[in-house]
């Protein structure tokens, strides 16, 4: 008997028993116990928790030597106990006292996912100060920005090659900094910039107990500052508190909660200072006492998934884009039977969440197949035990999300934003609507305006913007709700469908939030540049509309014997060349987000005339998407 005919032939002997349970048809509930919350005997009640330190000090003494954190050694993952770990939160927040770190104070971390991260910003937040992550992308003019709008007189750095463009922000701030280098910080430049070992900084707080401060902190007040773009092109920073995580890390909690929570593993890869990673790669374990894993850099992930098999993973849309490139490129150079096998079992996946009351008899028969020989080995790429991978911080694609969730792939579609910090609704697994991003989740309370925008209310609601009351009363209204600048409505069941943007942000689908007025400003100050329009909401990275300065480009023609219209130079190569070297100068002065990789060159002028300009010299955007949202796209394939 050939083995695909075996192995139908066993199958029908199982359709009464249930399939795997990532394979439940999204559009039901499922009944019974399956349904309700399992308690776990390792999470705490975010609830009766009144700060973050509290939270973790309270599990660290329960699990003591248990393990916790995780990091690469000589190429093996290595563990850091719970105990251990809360000992160096201890005698970091001693030593930052030492050195005069008070309640209220802030001190920024540059650093990337890797336990010095946790043990510095835990410690911050156990002194009452607040601790303000900031991206490993930033450049120096960012960095500079962020240490005079916050105040901040302490900066605790990873690596040397991060230290030099803080050192350089340091050199221009209007008052003094510390910064603590906790790798090798021998190796960065000389300067007038006071330049420290972490280690110095650790000795100084040998012996430390918890400090006082724990003990009377309360949910209301700050814990930290993280900087999100701003229409205005400079960064804003958004200012939670215990409470607004803690109520984050509740409703998370009763989101997963129906998978059941025991032993969990995740996986840290998104950056901490992103309130999305911040939330649910790092506070989110501790109240679930589970153990993190720290991946290497975004290029090991697959491999890192293998090596600590994580049974909960937070992640972005560019993470399934480009998984399932890879699956695509991979299924290529497999024989013609495994290929068959695998769109066999895309094709019954989709049947079954887009139209589960279709599913035949047979189809049923060949579904349990394809469960065998196709989505257990793509469930093994994520370490084979995920119970749930949360998509949030930009819009998952409809398409890339229903090829995961045909496959096995147990993936939950979220919302939310820093100003909510930032979960605001998600999918539940029993009920997965991939054109939604799921019902407000426990905590929140939600309501759409008369004109569309998605209003919430709730702990989770920020304190305000730092240094910005005015942006704050306009965001957050005198009843208390938070006005998203996002268009949606409710469907029957109450989940969230996003329509539009009603602010002007892109959301690339690596969550990262830019100003397109900036990155606009910027490339404009490139003599061989007049106008430009960005792209890039949903997308890996950013391209633009532009349109060269006129009386540049007649020059070059002149000198090169070309033609002098822009219709006709639109298409010559060696202009478009020219052209990319100044959006590459343009591109020096930006962030890594911000960045324009690839333009098409516009024909004519953005104008009052033909639309594509109002009357106040903005660019329409929508305008200029009519005409070249073809060109942009293709740029993309």
């Amino acid at each position: 008997m050939p083995p695909t005919t075996y192995l139908i032939h066993r199958t029908v002997l199982l359709l009464e028993k249930p399939l795997l349970k990532n394979q439940d048809s999204p559009n039901t509930v499922a009944s019974g116990e399956e349904s309700g919350v399992v308690e776990s005997s390792k999470a705490v009640d975010t609830a009766q928790m009144k700060s973050l330190p509290a939270m973790f000090f309270a599990q660290a003494e329960r699990f003591n030597d248990s393990n916790f954190l995780w990091r690469k050694v000589d190429g093996a993952y290595r563990p850091l106990t719970w105990s251990y770990v809360a000992e160096q939160v201890r005698i970091a927040a001693q030593g930052l006292k030492s050195i005069g770190v008070k309640y209220g104070d802030r001190v920024i971390i540059v650093s990337e996912n890797r336990p010095e991260f946790f043990i510095a910003d835990l410690a911050i937040m156990s002194i009452g100060a607040a601790a303000v992550p900031t991206y490993t992308t930033n450049t120096a003019m960012n960095h500079l920005h962020i240490i005079n709008d916050s105040g901040a007189k302490v900066v605790i750095v990873s690596t040397p090659h991060l230290a030099r463009h803080v050192i350089a922000a340091g050199l221009e701030t209007d008052h003094k900094v510390i910064i603590f280098v906790i790798d090798e910080p021998e190796k960065t430049m000389k300067s007038d910039v006071d330049v420290r070992p972490w280690s110095q900084l650790m000795d100084s707080g040998k012996g430390a107990v918890i400090p006082a401060e724990v003990a009377t902190l309360k949910r209301d007040e700050l814990c930290c500052i993280i900087y999100t773009s701003g229409t205005g092109g400079l960064p804003k920073g958004v200012m939670l508190s215990h409470g607004n995580i803690l109520a984050n890390c509740m409703g998370a909690t009763d989101l997963v909660a129906t998978l059941g929570i025991d032993d969990e593993v995740f996986l840290s890869f998104l950056p901490l200072s992103h309130s999305y990673e911040h939330m649910g790669g790092q506070f989110l374990p501790i109240s679930l006492g589970a153990q993190i894993y720290y991946a290497e850099r975004i290029e090991t992930l697959p491999a890192n998934m293998l090596e600590c098999r994580p049974t909960i993973m937070t992640a972005v849309p560019r993470l399934y884009e480009s998984m399932r490139q890879r699956i695509l490129q991979g299924l290529k150079r497999q024989k013609p039977f495994q290929q068959k096998m695998f769109n066999l079992a895309l094709e019954l996946g989709i049947k079954k969440y887009e139209t589960p009351d279709a599913m035949t008899l047979w189809d049923k028969v060949r579904n349990v197949v394809a469960d065998l020989l196709v989505r257990r080995k793509i469930q093994g790429r994520f370490g084979g035990r995920l119970k749930a991978t949360v998509s949030g911080g930009a819009p998952l694609n409809y398409d890339v999300g229903l090829f995961f969730v045909a496959l096995g792939v147990p993936l939950l579609q979220g919302y939310g934003q820093t100003e909510a910090a930032p979960l605001i609704s998600a999918n539940p697994p029993r009920k997965v609507k991939l054109r939604t991003v799921g019902p407000p989740v426990k905590g929140v309370e939600l309501k759409i305006a008369q004109d569309g925008e998605i209003l919430c209310r709730g702990e989770m609601v920020m304190k305000g913007y730092w240094n910005d009351p005015d942006s704050t009363l306009v965001t957050i209204d005198q009843e208390g709700w938070l006005h998203t600048g996002d268009i949606g409505h409710l469907d029957e069941d109450g989940y969230i469908e996003i329509t539009d943007r009603k602010k002007d942000i892109i959301v690339n689908s690596g969550g990262d939030n830019v100003s397109p007025q900036r990155v606009q400003g910027v490339l404009c100050l490139e003599e061989a540049i007049e106008q430009a329009m960005v792209y890039g909401d949903k997308k890996p990275y950013l391209s633009a509309v532009i349109v060269p300065n006129e009386t540049f480009a007649k020059a070059w023609a002149e000198q090169s014997n070309a033609p002098t219209n822009l219709a006709e130079l639109a298409t010559n190569a060696e202009f478009k060349s020219v052209i990319a070297k100044a959006l590459e100068r343009g591109n020096s002065q930006l962030g890594v987000a911000e960045k324009v990789r690839k333009f098409v060159l516009a024909p004519q002028p953005f104008t009052v005339e033909n639309g594509q300009m109002t009357p106040s010299m903005k660019v329409r955007r929508h305008a200029v998407l009519r005409e070249y949202k073809d060109a942009l796209e293709a740029l993309y394939n």
